[in-house]
């Protein structure tokens, strides 16, 4: 059974200040890539094409974690928390709006394998 949890996490940032969220969004990589149970995290900015005209936030986090117990303690993590304090939050931060969803690969009736009764086998 797949524990696998997708997020995105999307930013629509005040008036003038898109690459300046894109910066300080981007600061919060390097670390976040050393948690044990990050598999993905890479913040991307929204880019034009005749192809892919939908409506979107134009900053997202496309992220992949190890299962929902690695993804709910990085949201624990005080630098995390520190930048959803200053940064959306406050009045002063420079994000206007967010959207932040958890998603799985998994449909909600897979009949998955029990491996702990096979391992008894």
């Amino acid at each position: 059974m797949s524990k696998k949890v997708y997020c995105l996490a999307q930013f629509q940032p005040k008036p003038g200040k898109l690459y300046e969220l894109f910066t300080v969004l981007q600061q919060l990589e390097p670390n976040t890539l050393r948690e044990d149970g990050c598999l993905e995290y890479r913040v991307t900015r929204h880019i034009p094409s005749p192809y892919a005209e939908g409506e979107s936030y134009p900053i997202v986090f496309n992220e992949v974690w190890q299962d929902m117990a690695a993804f709910e303690a990085h949201c624990e993590r005080l630098e995390i928390k520190t930048f959803f304090e200053v940064q959306c939050l406050a009045e002063s931060g420079l994000v206007e709006k967010w959207n932040v969803c958890v998603y799985s690969d998994e449909p909600a009736d897979f009949d998955a394998p029990n491996i702990n009764v096979m391992a008894k086998k």
